[in-house]
């Protein structure tokens, strides 16, 4: 019993410091961006501000500033793609993943490896021929282009987890919706999809995460406000305004606040899709 009780307890602690490790940067981050200026250069560093400076914020969505005009461009960029990514590379997913789960053809496992060793290779490892490919087709500088190399991001990802996903779910269910005279994908759509929930939901989230947080492929592909997304703002915000690192913590809050929201309301679906996934390889 008191072994049990120990093992708890150091359980416990382990997760606190976990957490604690986690958090910090993120809390200095929102507590920053509501210090004074005064105060974030002030020696020695105070943590906990005196007055809350809010003024940042109010800038961000109201102020006709260039540098915040361009922010809110990005915003509404960083939104557009990581839709629009989501979209592509569920439909994407969901037919190629249900197509290696339950089709059994030459090259599979091959084929699905291949797609896992193209989600492993180093960004900048395929940075100059993306730059050729889109340069040639006009879609250097274009939320378009930057959807495509996106989703050559994501859509292996998303392949691989709901490839995993559709074999924890029992074929026999789908025979049974044949043999009462449903084709291949009415068993798909109402058999398999709503038995996977949780793995979409999962896979979708993580589409959204990886498609919303992209920096380098942004920063290389686009010049322009009408393409640039918040990674990239941010990065020029904090070059512009070098001295004022309230703004640049700003900025990260506001960049960070769609991930964590989407975390917090998909949470249950995300660790059961995960690890459901995981189950079968």
């Amino acid at each position: 019993m008191k072994q049990k009780l120990s093992t708890s307890i150091l359980l416990h602690l382990a997760a606190l410091v976990v957490a604690v490790a986690l958090l910090a940067p993120f809390l200095w981050m929102v507590l920053a961006s509501v210090h004074t200026q005064a105060a974030l250069v002030q020696v020695p560093l105070r943590f906990w501000p005196d007055h809350f400076f809010f003024d940042r914020y109010v800038a961000m969505f109201n102020s006709p500033g260039s540098s915040y005009v361009e922010f809110r461009a990005a915003l509404r960029n960083s939104l557009i793609v990581a839709v629009a990514v989501v979209v592509v590379a569920m439909i994407v997913g969901i037919l190629g993943a249900y197509a290696f789960a339950r089709m059994r053809f030459r090259g599979r496992s091959a084929i699905l490896m291949t797609f896992l060793f193209t989600y492993m290779l180093p960004q900048i490892a395929l940075l100059i021929p993306l730059y050729l490919i889109l340069s040639k087709i006009g879609l250097l500088d274009n939320l378009g282009g930057l959807i495509i190399v996106d989703c050559s991001l994501v859509v292996p990802f998303v392949l691989w987890i709901l490839s995993n996903y559709f074999l924890t779910i029992p074929q026999e269910l789908e025979e049974s919706a044949w043999i009462d005279g449903a084709s291949r994908m009415q068993g798909l759509f109402q058999i398999v999809l709503p038995s996977a929930g949780p793995g979409i939901f999962a896979a979708a989230m993580f589409a959204f995460l990886l498609a919303w947080d992209e920096f380098m492929y942004a920063l290389i592909f686009t010049s322009s406000n009408a393409s640039k997304t918040i990674p990239v703002a941010i990065a020029e915000f904090s070059a512009q305004h070098s001295t004022d690192f309230g703004l640049v913590a700003a900025g990260g809050v506001i960049a960070a606040l769609p991930p964590v929201i989407l975390a917090i309301i998909f949470q249950r679906y995300v660790v059961s899709g995960l690890v459901s996934g995981a189950v079968k390889t």
